[in-house]
């Protein structure tokens, strides 16, 4: 009898293990025989669900714990669409304010006080500091074209395009009109989107959807692939949208020094909407409404087919 009823040390410990591997009515039965207990069904059943600790240990090694791997996009979809519509009408605010301000200072000094490179790192910084507020918001979007594209591929309701981008039109309008107000330029024309002298609106359009082809591809990778390295940086998840800012910010300062003696740029729709009511500058307006969509969708595209 006491044969029966005594567990060498040994064997609890194999039970142990095995409530961590076994289902509900199993674990009962572990308990049961850890406590001294006699078990309901043969013992060779019970032996058939003990694991060995060492294959135990890899198993927990290859399984990271399912809390780091809750997807950005599963919490954003929890927030109330006023709520994101109110942070793309602020981050795009926040991001046309810093860029039309810094244009017209520039200009305004000869163009020698901030030239390219300081534009550059003003769009780039603003960049940093919008996607930090409010990704974890509504997604940064900031821009029609990305609202767009991303809904297209299934990475926003497209229900909420319209409001998206009604959001980012209004908040590029309010902060052009206010920068013209307050810096008062002698020639507001600094603030449009316009091929510059020299560039015809074929090679406008071609460099505007380039340049929105790269940077939606780059957004694609690292904000809606969970297997990019958007998700191990330095080795482990990035939970603060890290990657996602450092790869807009380089590649909006990168266009910005490249492409502004030629289209503005603009790559986005929203902030040439509100440059040219703001300064009555409407030429070759079809370029920067057309060529932003259709490179943004190109690049959200291309990085669907290719992606693992």
């Amino acid at each position: 009898m006491a044969d029966q009823t005594t567990v060498s040390v040994e064997e609890q410990r194999q039970v142990a293990i095995s409530v961590l591997c076994s289902t509900p009515s199993e674990r009962s039965l572990a308990v049961a025989v850890a406590a001294g207990g006699s078990a309901s069904t043969p013992r060779s059943n019970t032996s058939k669900q003990l694991v060995p600790l060492d294959s135990l240990q890899k198993l927990m090694l290859k399984s990271p714990p399912q809390a780091d791997v809750v997807e950005d996009d599963e919490q954003t979809q929890l927030v109330p669409l006023a709520k994101k519509v109110a942070a793309e009408f602020i981050g795009t605010f926040i991001l046309m304010f810093a860029v039309v301000s810094t244009i017209v200072a520039d200009a305004q000094h000869g163009g020698g006080a901030e030239g390219l490179v300081g534009v550059a790192a003003s769009a780039g910084l603003a960049v940093v500091a919008v996607v930090l507020a409010v990704v974890h918001v509504s997604g940064s979007h900031l821009n029609p074209a990305v609202s767009l594209a991303m809904a297209v591929f299934g990475h926003l309701p497209r229900a909420h395009v319209l409001p998206y981008a009604a959001a980012q039109t209004m908040g590029s309008l309010a902060a052009t009109f206010l920068a013209k107000a307050m810096y008062r330029p002698a020639d507001p024309a600094v603030m449009a989107t316009v091929p510059r002298a020299g560039v015809g609106a074929a090679q406008a359009f071609f460099l505007e959807l380039v340049l929105t082809f790269v940077l939606v591809f780059v957004i694609t990778a690292v904000a809606t692939d969970p297997t990019s390295a958007k998700q191990r940086a330095g080795g482990h998840r990035d939970r603060g949208g890290d990657n996602d800012e450092r790869s807009h910010r380089r590649v909006t300062s990168v266009h910005a020094v490249l492409c502004r003696p030629s289209t503005g740029p603009s790559m986005n729709p929203a902030r040439t909407i509100a440059a040219a009511l703001a300064t009555g500058k409407y030429k070759d307006i079809w370029v920067y409404l057309l060529a932003p969509p259709l490179g943004a969708i190109a690049g959200a595209a291309t990085y669907t087919l290719i992606k693992p």
